[in-house]
């Protein structure tokens, strides 16, 4: 009880009343925005300058001791690098190591010759598929950089090539990266992991029925559904077959993997006894019958391919699998206490030092597939180099803004703009995925849309009594729907095309599908609210 009595009191309203005390505490949210969408600065000086303001505003606006803020931060920053650096550096390792050996281009070849001439074809199997296999390894915007080049040499145009790609790369974002937008949003909310995994897989369920259908509508208008409606319905059933019972009851690592295989699998075996009748090309323009040319990457070459996925989840399940022990192993548990403004509880930030972790799953995978590869010398030092080349930004991003989130939240910032919002009573269930949109719009980073909003959601969630996973949950998924309109996501994507620089026409094409989505998602989360929210409570 002394304990409790002389950690820090969050103060719920220190300026101003209701309305001063969430204007300022938006402040840092301000001013990461306006940084990275007005001045465009990069996006880790930008999370830098803002930790600075939240920092700032922790001590002299909350009170917060100077010592535990502090402390927070470093709390913080561990939590980033440990638990989603770690999961992103050795997947882009595994993904390199697959680039340089020949094994991912022999796979991609292999794919694309299976995609038949119909357009509607090569885009489900190749921009819905096989983006969100590219998601689920590495994400970053890179399913765009490797999907669009090949719909462009299929005969796409070039700037609907590009949309196409990010629209169909709206469903996985969630499970991309193998799972570190939902690590990190456990993170900080302090709500078990294989939860947030189900309550989120459960509502990439539903929105995942809606993208193939605007991808078949996107290639070849009106016309494409007359025949060609079977390949929307397989291949989004497929995916959530894939996705679903992963996310249920294994974790947040591997739905987007086993979501694509799935779906190629179901996909090829649809082509391998029913074809649309009319062949039709870009804008839905039928194609006069031609000879095939069989010649093509044989199987061998697919499974090369597909052999370090089936490594990657063997060993992803077996080591983090509700029956593994191995994650649950905390040697220690640093904390900083603080007693919280709304319920007046003792609540704590931590970094749970926890050595198995799903990074060091992801690395004993990628050892062994090194070791199925038999990558030269020289090829694996061309791996890590390119892989911190393409990765350095992101892995400095984490940690900071891991501490910029861990400061909001024991300072009360979080609980201070949270009790602002809540007067918006039931609509906010509205407002919640067009949180996430934005920030991920505006930062590039679903991950860290979730690190900045996820405990604030969360505490909205409980003032209104609402379902306490729907509001983080709608939080991470409206961020991936903004995922197509994200500047830093833009840049990565356009990096294989002429559009390098001019990002700003790709985003205003995006627009109007991203927003049709949102609309979509924001139908989903009423019917979490209001028919279903059992499933959204713990």
């Amino acid at each position: 009880m002394d304990a409790l009595a002389q950690s820090f009191h969050q103060p719920l309203t220190p300026l101003a009343g209701v309305l001063g005390s969430t204007l300022i505490a938006l402040v840092p949210v301000a001013v990461l925005l306006v940084l990275l969408a007005v001045v465009r600065m990069s996006a880790w000086r930008a999370v830098l300058v803002g930790s600075a303001v939240t920092v700032l505003l922790a001590i002299f606006c909350w009170h917060a001791p100077v010592g535990d803020t502090f402390a927070a931060y470093g709390l913080g920053a561990a939590s980033g690098v440990w638990a989603v650096d770690w999961i992103v550096f050795w997947g882009v390792i595994i993904y390199n190591t697959m680039r340089v050996t020949g094994a991912f281009d022999a796979f991609k070849d292999w794919l694309v010759h299976q995609a038949t001439a119909d357009i509607r074809v090569q885009t489900i199997l190749l921009a819905w598929a096989f983006g969100a296999l590219m998601e689920g390894l590495v994400g970053f915007g890179y399913p765009w950089a490797v999907v669009a080049p090949i719909l462009i040499g299929l005969g796409v145009a070039d700037l609907a090539a590009i949309r196409v790609a990010a629209i169909a790369n709206n469903a996985p974002v969630s499970f991309g990266a193998l799972g570190a937008p939902i690590v990190g949003l456990a993170a900080v909310t302090g709500l078990p992991l294989l939860e947030l995994s189900a309550s989120i897989g459960k509502i990439v369920a539903v929105l995942a029925l809606l993208p193939p259908w605007i991808l078949i509508y996107l290639v070849a208008g009106r016309r494409g559904f007359r025949d060609g409606w079977p390949l929307a319905v397989v291949g989004s059933l497929a995916y959530i077959a894939g996705q679903f019972p992963v996310s249920q009851w294994v974790g947040p690592y591997l739905p987007d993997i086993t979501g694509s295989l799935v779906c190629f699998v179901a996909l090829l075996v649809l082509l391998r006894f029913w074809r649309p009748k009319r062949t039709l090309g870009y804008g839905g323009v039928e194609l006069t019958p031609s000879t095939v040319d069989s010649r093509g990457p044989g199987l061998r070459s697919a499974v090369r391919g597909l052999i370090p996925f089936g490594i990657l989840i063997v060993v992803v399940v077996a080591w983090t699998g509700p029956w593994s022990p191995l994650p649950k192993w905390v040697p220690f548990k640093p904390s900083v206490t603080a007693v919280g403004s709304l319920d007046h509880q003792p609540i704590s930030v931590n970094w749970s030092f926890a050595p198995a972790i799903a990074g060091t799953a992801i690395l004993v995978a990628a050892l062994i597939v090194a070791a199925v590869l038999r990558p030269r010398p020289a090829q694996i030092r061309t791996v890590f180099v390119d892989t911190f080349h393409q990765m350095w930004g992101a892995l400095l991003v984490g940690p900071l803004v891991f501490g910029l989130a861990y400061v909001f939240n024991f300072a009360g910032m979080a609980s201070s703009m949270a009790n602002g919002f809540a007067k918006l009573g039931v609509a906010f269930i509205i407002v919640a995925p067009l949180l996430g949109w934005i920030a991920v719009a505006l930062s590039g980073s679903n991950t860290s849309s979730n690190a900045v909003f996820g405990a604030f959601q969360l505490s909205v969630a409980r003032i209104l009594g609402a379902p306490p996973l729907l509001f983080p949950s709608l939080n991470s998924v409206g961020a991936e729907v903004g995922k197509p309109v994200a500047p830093q996501t833009a840049s990565v994507g356009v990096s294989t095309t002429r559009f390098v620089r001019n990002e700003g026409e790709v985003i205003r094409y995006n627009l109007g599908w991203t927003l049709v989505i949102l609309a979509w998602l924001v139908l989903v989360g009423l019917l979490y609210y209001f028919v279903f929210p059992d499933t959204m409570r713990l």
